[in-house]
């Protein structure tokens, strides 16, 4: 619901994509208002399932940057910043590229794999 032409109201999708086979939707309820430098954004997770709470969670402290999805279509990259009370998240503009870039290659020579049985180490690459 847009409330006056500076703030609006409403639900929208939070998405985190990492592949084709990781990935966090949730519906959150938002409010976004202008402020003479930009936008304030706080929301929180529609759902009260606990995993859902943890995966956000979890996902904030790994990589923060999420796309904030309109009921229009409309999409704007933000950064969440959960940890606020009552299970609320800041949201602001993603400054960085919408999706960050992480290679990792399986080293079976590596020092973290001593000897035969203790399995393959992951390395960042």
């Amino acid at each position: 619901m847009m409330a006056g032409m500076d703030r609006f109201e409403g639900r929208c999708q939070l998405n985190w994509w990492a592949n084709s086979s990781t990935a966090f939707v949730a519906e959150i309820a938002v409010v976004i208002a202008a402020t003479a430098g930009g936008w304030d954004a706080e929301g929180h997770l529609i759902s009260d399932d606990i995993d859902e709470h943890e995966g956000l969670r979890f996902l904030c402290d790994l990589d923060p940057a999420f796309t904030l999805a309109f009921e229009d279509g409309s999409t704007i990259p933000v950064t969440v910043r959960s940890g606020q009370e009552g299970g609320r998240f800041a949201l602001t503009e993603h400054p960085g590229p919408e999706h960050q870039s992480v290679e990792q290659r399986i080293d079976p020579y590596s020092a973290a794999c001593p000897g035969p049985g203790t399995g393959p180490a992951i390395v960042d690459m």
